[in-house]
């Protein structure tokens, strides 16, 4: 990982597999870990086609997703998006949501996370 306090550089992050998630690795960009980030967290997600989230809520967590590559469709609220390079999605906190790859190649996504999630077992609801 890089030295610097405000700076980070995706190369430099380890990537960890999420709990209720397949065919996705995450690597945290910004966070208490990595910055010191107290009241959001940024990482990106790389998702195989076919997989990605299951049904889950973060209670208390508001969540948004910018598509980098590929194409997903995202569900929440009784809604149902397909998603391409530079469609956001927002869920609400306590909001139950899918996210699944729906092109060829696999989806890179920016997520953000206020407050920080962190992978914390207690911050996620699955039916």
């Amino acid at each position: 990982m890089t030295s610097s306090r405000y700076f980070v550089r995706e190369s430099d992050i380890a990537g960890y597999h999420p709990a209720n998630h397949t065919g996705t690795l995450n690597k945290r960009l910004i966070g208490p870990e990595t910055v010191g980030a107290k009241q959001l967290e940024v990482l990106v997600g790389h998702i195989q086609k076919g997989k990605g989230a299951l049904p889950h809520a973060h209670p208390g967590i508001e969540q948004v997703c910018y598509m980098l590559e590929g194409r997903a469709v995202a569900e929440v609220g009784g809604q149902r998006q397909e998603l391409h390079p530079g469609d956001s999605c927002f869920f609400p906190a306590d909001a139950m949501h899918t996210f699944t790859v729906v092109s060829d190649e696999p989806v890179r996504v920016l997520v953000i996370y206020s407050p920080p999630y962190e992978e914390s077992p207690e911050r996620v609801i699955r039916p």
